[in-house]
């Protein structure tokens, strides 16, 4: 059996290690090279093994997972985090060390499918300039009788009001009675996000992520004093887009 990426499982409940080994083993892709039932021990795990990816309890006497987190980012090869842990209200802080996802147990086995797909797409070399590429064509929106044509990467973002896609770049707002998803098609080709039902924003122009409530965030745009919604379906999707 091939395997694609080296695993380690960094808890301190024997019950829990056991279970998400269960768990992971089901992956073909998946090979668990070792595991600790400290942090101080797991440090030593991830420098002797060089797992690609590190499944980490954040709650553990002495060393936590976040501390051991920190310390792993300075190694010569640095392994993916993956939070596993009771307490969901660490969510902030694990995304802060650039932990790439976030399970709370008890581990439920669609949550980890979404887990390990995340790490399939980290893990797998894709070409994302693609969707950069350069296209000529410019996005035609009608304004007071006339025909404006917007050059994509200067529209901030776009969001539905009513029957109208407000189309939003730094200086102006222009109406269309485009749908919102039509013009996402439009826009295929360039750094265009869904955060929302309703809004679609320029991963280019993003300059904050502000947590909100309830697991959702919002984002500020360069240029533009509203503050967007990222609903939580999005959150995960909408970081690995925009993070190294």
């Amino acid at each position: 059996m091939n395997k694609t990426f080296k695993v380690v499982i960094i808890d301190d409940e024997l019950h829990s290690r056991d279970e998400l080994t269960f768990l992971l083993e089901r992956y073909q892709e998946v090979e668990v090279v070792g595991e600790a039932d400290s942090g101080e021990k797991g440090l030593e795990v991830v420098m002797r093994k060089e797992p690609d990816v590190a499944f980490v309890d954040i709650e553990m006497p002495q060393m936590s997972g976040l501390e051991l987190a920190k310390a792993t980012g300075n190694m010569k090869k640095v392994p993916l985090i993956i939070f596993a842990t009771a307490y969901p209200d660490y969510a902030v802080n694990a995304f802060r060390v650039q932990a790439l996802d976030y399970l709370v147990k008890p581990f439920d086995e669609e949550q980890l499918d979404d887990t390990i797909n995340r790490v399939k797409q980290r893990l797998t070399p894709s070409d994302k300039t693609e969707e950069k590429s350069l296209v000529t064509a410019k996005l035609a929106v009608e304004d007071e009788g006339r025909i404006v044509y917007l050059v994509p990467t200067d529209i901030t973002y776009l969001f539905r009001e009513g029957r109208e896609t407000m189309i939003c770049t730094k200086d102006r707002k222009f109406r269309s009675r485009t749908p919102i998803k039509d013009l996402e098609e439009k826009l295929k080709g360039y750094a265009f996000f869904r955060t929302h039902k309703s809004y679609l924003v320029n991963l280019d122009k993003i300059e904050e992520l502000i947590p909100w409530f309830n697991g959702a965030y919002q984002v500020k745009v360069v240029g533009q004093n509203e503050e967007i919604p990222v609903s939580r379906n999005y959150v995960k999707s909408l970081r690995e887009r925009l993070e190294l």
